[in-house]
Formats: structure tokens, C-alpha cells, sequence
């Protein structure tokens, strides 16, 4: 049975990686929520609403190593910086939410419907990376057409809900977009959380920029996705936007493949992939949207595609539009299905390997 730490247990990816430990796939039998001093002693299952008891809040100098088996820290890079190798030296597998060991070749980059086949054996390092949110979803729809009808290049812009923000982007969108309705003639609200006022605005950078003029997230995109699919020479460039949607990314991508195809065959093999669900054309819009599509449990757990067009002029040429929940299929869900890889290949948990 495994006992698993959640550390960041209060924040939105922390909430939801409790919610889904208490329906996981392999035994789960201690959970323990880690949070900072102010959050001792709570009692998340009841604040919650969750249906699996939980150990009372502690605090990370207070979590012994020895007590626990998993740790999935959803609380920031610095933190992970901070604790993760530790916990890793201690004999604990540490999946990492955060940006801080993405770019570390010791540390499997994991989506597990794409690359599971990394988490076969236990890493030396004892972590594992969960990928951005946004790249998760983008790799899970880019896998099956690379095996259709290989991968030649790929164009995108990102569309990022304020929940990518934590629960202080979700409170500044609320506050500054009820502030703007009251008053329309107000001037902007101060700078916050997203560098820019968001509420009914979009802001087209997210993170620093380099000399190019590239953002921070563009180029985590860029590089986790070709080392995702294991494509370190795919052409691959974005633009990074911030919108005012509280939940849920959105993703048009432009991919040009290496043979023709046509939109039939496209959405024939997204729809036999694991996870994914294509909206056709007739019965519906053709399309999902943040508002609709990521609303019972059963939709939050898989990518959604639509809007799926063949250039006229280039048979080759293909859009997409994806959208997901960046807190479950981006975040909290891939951890928790990276955990039950490990479970399944028979190296953590004692159960057998997986085929």
C-alpha cells in the first residue's frame, strides 16, 4: 500500500491531486497534505469535501521521509529546489510539478499516454518531471499524428486560463473583473499575478522574455515537446497568450505533416488515442470550449480536439484547436497517473510489472 505526500496540499493543483488520489488506480493507503505553518492541523478532507480521510496538515520540516513513499509537490520551483533532491537522497519518489528539473536529463519528462515507456525502470535520481501545462496536452494530440503521417512542423498559440496562476490569479481575475463591471470608467488595476491587468484583456507574453523576444513559456514549449516525443529537431514555435477564462487552456496549432492526410483520417486516429475526444462537425458545435467541455469529472480528464481543417492548398497542412483542464489533464492528473506508471511496472508499491 502506498503512502503519498502532497506538498503544496492547499494550492488549485494541490486540491485536485488530493481529490484524485482518493480514486486512484493503485492502493493508496495514507495521504499526507504538507502546506505552510498557517495551514497545520487542517483537516482538508472535511474542508473539501473529498471521500478518502486524509492525515491532518503538517508542515514540510515536520514531513519525515522515512513515513512516506511518494511526494508530489505542487507548491512552485523554489520550494522544489529546495526539497525535492532531499526527499529523493531519503529513498522517496518525488514527482515535481514545478519548472525546477524539466531541463534535467537525469529527470524523465513524463506525459504518460506519450512517453511512459521512461518510467520502466526507477530513476536514479528518484524524480520525475511533470511537463507545463500547456505542453501536455499539445503532446497528446501531436503523438498520434506523428504516427499517421509524421511530424514536419508545428505553429501554435496558447491560450492560458488565470487558474494557471494559482489561487491568487483566480482571485485577482474575480475581484478585478467584478471592480471593472461596477465601474467601467475606473483606471486598470495595478500589475499583479499575470504582470498585466487581465480582466476582460489579453495579455500576448507570459513570463520573461528573452533577446529574441521570446517568452519564458514559448520556450518551455518548444523544448519540453521535442523531448516529449523524442523529435529534437521539430520545427516548433508559439506565441503564449493569457486570457481572462478562469479554467481550462486552449491551443490553436498549425501542424504540417510529412504526407497528405486527409480531416477524416486525422480525427479518426486522435480519436482512437487514449484520452482524447474529437468534436465533429453535426449534432454540436464541432469544437469544445473551456466553459463546456471540462465540466463533469469524466470531461476534466481528457484532451479535447475539434475544429479540425486540412489546408485546401496544402494536403499536408492541418489545424487543430485543443482545449483541457490545465489543472487535471495539465498537472495534477498527469502526477498522479505517473505515479500509477511506476505502480504498474512493478517497481514501487510491490505489485507486478506492467506489460
Amino acid at each position: 500500500m502506498m503512502r503519498i505526500a502532497v506538498i503544496g496540499a492547499t494550492g488549485v493543483v494541490g486540491r485536485e491531486c488530493l481529490a484524485l488520489l482518493g480514486d486512484a488506480a493503485f492502493p493508496v493507503d495514507r495521504v499526507v497534505p504538507v502546506a505552510s505553518p498557517r495551514s497545520a492541523g487542517r483537516d482538508l478532507a472535511a474542508e473539501f469535501g473529498l471521500s478518502r480521510a486524509l492525515d491532518p496538515v503538517t508542515t514540510l520540516d515536520r514531513l519525515d521521509p522515512g513515513e512516506v513513499d511518494v511526494a508530489i509537490l505542487c507548491a512552485g520551483a523554489e520550494l522544489s529546489r529546495q526539497a525535492a533532491e532531499r526527499l529523493a537522497g531519503a529513498g522517496v519518489l518525488v514527482v515535481d510539478n514545478s519548472s525546477a528539473f524539466r531541463g534535467r536529463p537525469d529527470v524523465p519528462l513524463v506525459v504518460p499516454q506519450v512517453n511512459g515507456q521512461v518510467l520502466r525502470q526507477r530513476p536514479p535520481s528518484g524524480l520525475v518531471a511533470n511537463p507545463n501545462c500547456s505542453t501536455i496536452q499539445l503532446v497528446r494530440a501531436l503523438h498520434p499524428l506523428h504516427a499517421l503521417a509524421g511530424l514536419d512542423r508545428v505553429v501554435l498559440a496558447t491560450y492560458q486560463a488565470a487558474s494557471g496562476g494559482g489561487v491568487r490569479g483566480l482571485a485577482e481575475l474575480a475581484e478585478a473583473s467584478a471592480a471593472f463591471l461596477a465601474d467601467p470608467g475606473r483606471p486598470p488595476e495595478e500589475p499583479g499575478r499575470f504582470g498585466q491587468p487581465l480582466a476582460f484583456n489579453l495579455i500576448p507574453e507570459i513570463g520573461p522574455a528573452d533577446v529574441s523576444g521570446f517568452s519564458h513559456e514559448e520556450r518551455k514549449l518548444v523544448a519540453e515537446s521535442r523531448r516529449i516525443l523524442g523529435l529534437p529537431l521539430l520545427p516548433l514555435t508559439a506565441t503564449a497568450v493569457r486570457v481572462p477564462v478562469f479554467h481550462c487552456h486552449s491551443e490553436a496549432v498549425h501542424v504540417t505533416l510529412r504526407e497528405p492526410v486527409t480531416a477524416a483520417a486525422v480525427e479518426d486516429v486522435l480519436a482512437a488515442a487514449p484520452g482524447l475526444r474529437v468534436h465533429r462537425r453535426g449534432g454540436g458545435p464541432g469544437y469544445p470550449m473551456p466553459r463546456t467541455a471540462c465540466v463533469r469529472p469524466e470531461d476534466r480528464a481528457l484532451v479535447h480536439v475539434g475544429r479540425v481543417r486540412v489546408d485546401p492548398d496544402d494536403p499536408r497542412a492541418v489545424w487543430l484547436w485543443i482545449v483541457a483542464d490545465n489543472l487535471w489533464v495539465g498537472a495534477a492528473l498527469n502526477a498522479v497517473q505517473a505515479v500509477g506508471l511506476a505502480v504498474g511496472y512493478g517497481w514501487l508499491g510491490g505489485t507486478s510489472a506492467a506489460a
